[in-house]
């Protein structure tokens, strides 16, 4: 008996030591793997070169899905590129114009601004280049970037984006277009519609209405279209404006074709249902991601895009069935 003891101790003895020996390679390897997927993670989270502070400064107004898209991008290269990133917005120039000051004041390593009010923000941006901080301008204001001194601009041509939405309506047999103006003063809305009367063969009326007060907004349209029976068409300049449009026209009981500049979930999915006819998407997503991008490579190599002319993120015109393939995106909020 103390021999089948001592045998079933020495086996017992062999498999823990099994056991154990391949519970700590298991604890090893495992460790080793998350270690390794640590360091993996972090490098692609980050280049390895100094964290610098880069700065956007835009002309949103608050609940501007747009300028989320906008500004996800932006944070996203950031966080690839090692940047810290700050963000202000206002939808008045004046405000713009502070945040910029705030910007020069901090001694940022880059700046980001729109310019749909460029008179109001020449001042303040040329003294951020006579400091030596470098300016990319973005979305509004591709006339002025140049002569203010930034390195490029990142966005779509407002008036060859206008001629494309004037040459949908012909396409589509429209004959008379409200282009409704949500933001008075925005050289970018005001060129928009402009290139969209050049190419439309029929008859477009501009529509001024007070962008920060939808009820206002729709209750201006709803007019429009209840006194003029003739408009066949309703071009919004901005996504969050299009399902407004929308309510407008049924109220009215008109029977406009509703379109829309830029692109977000909700567009999307009326763009799919019929509810809208088409969008112009200019990839905001694109714009942020593409504005900090840049300013990384110049800061690292002193890499300038563009050869001395805007960088172009749009016009593409977006169907009912062209949506359905970006659904994917627009629901995660990067179209």
């Amino acid at each position: 008996m103390a021999t089948v003891r001592t045998g079933v101790r020495a086996i017992g003895a062999v498999l823990a030591a099994v056991l154990g020996a391949s519970l700590a390679g298991c604890s090893s390897t495992g460790g080793k793997r998350a270690e390794e997927r640590a360091a993996e993670a972090a490098q692609g989270r980050a280049v390895d070169t100094p964290r610098w502070t880069f700065a956007m400064v835009t002309h949103s107004g608050d609940g501007d899905t747009f300028w989320d898209i906008v500004q996800k991008g932006a944070r996203q290269a950031a966080d690839k590129d090692n940047i810290k990133f700050l963000y202000s917005h206002d939808d008045q120039a004046q405000q713009q114009a502070q945040f910029v000051q705030t910007a020069i004041d901090q001694d940022v390593d880059g700046l980001i601004v729109s310019l749909a009010k460029p008179d109001a923000m020449e001042d303040v941006v040329t003294k951020a280049v006579r400091a030596g901080i470098p300016v990319i301008t973005v979305n509004s204001g591709s006339g002025q970037s140049k002569q203010f001194g930034a390195l490029t601009h990142i966005g779509q041509d407002e008036t060859i984006a206008g001629e494309a939405v004037g040459t949908e309506l012909n396409r589509r047999g429209r004959k008379k277009a409200v282009c409704v103006l949500h933001e008075q003063g925005n050289v970018g809305h005001e060129q928009r519609c402009a290139g969209a009367k050049k190419t439309f063969d029929g008859e477009l009326q501009n529509l001024y209405v007070e962008g920060t007060n939808m009820p206002s907004v729709q209750a201006a349209l709803e007019a429009k279209l209840q006194t003029d029976r003739s408009i066949d068409a309703v071009v919004t300049l901005g996504a969050p404006f299009a399902p407004t449009a929308v309510r407008a026209r049924e109220q009215a009981g008109s029977k406009a074709e509703v379109d829309t500049f830029d692109l977000n979930e909700q567009v999307a999915e009326d763009l799919q249902s019929g509810t809208l006819g088409f969008a112009v998407d200019q990839q905001p997503y694109l714009q942020g991601y593409e504005a900090v991008d840049l300013l990384w490579l110049y800061k690292y190599n002193a890499d300038v895009l563009g050869g001395g002319r805007p960088v172009l993120t749009g016009p593409q015109i977006i169907t009912g069935k062209d949506a359905a393939g970006l659904a994917e995106y627009t629901i995660r909020g990067t179209r």
